[in-house]
């Protein structure tokens, strides 16, 4: 079991009413759909935020960043890296900027 690191935009900090980053405990491959799957397990108000609940595909203005790397494209079931899975970098959730 892994502990991962995430940090979630403030917006949905405020609404699972947590603030600064969140530790999470994930079993078996350490996947961005593996460590959301834990956050909305611990936070059930945040399904539907991040990924569709039906598809849990991304949602279109949220993006996935580690070690500075996007990782919004990859496979969800792709391992994190290495520094993810040992909880020395976090993986961010970040709201994307759209507008002209």
């Amino acid at each position: 079991m892994s502990e991962i690191r995430v940090v979630i935009p403030t917006h949905l900090r405020t609404l699972a009413g947590v603030s600064g980053e969140v530790r999470l405990e994930v079993e078996g491959p350490v996947t961005t759909e593996r460590v959301l799957d834990a956050l909305e397990r611990r936070f059930p108000v945040l399904v539907g935020t991040i990924r569709n609940p039906e598809t849990g595909a991304r949602r279109a203005f949220v993006r996935f960043f580690a070690c500075e790397e996007d990782l919004s494209h990859d496979p969800p079931g792709q391992p994190l890296p290495e520094a993810v899975v040992r909880g020395a970098e976090p993986l961010f959730v970040v709201g994307a900027m759209a507008g002209g």
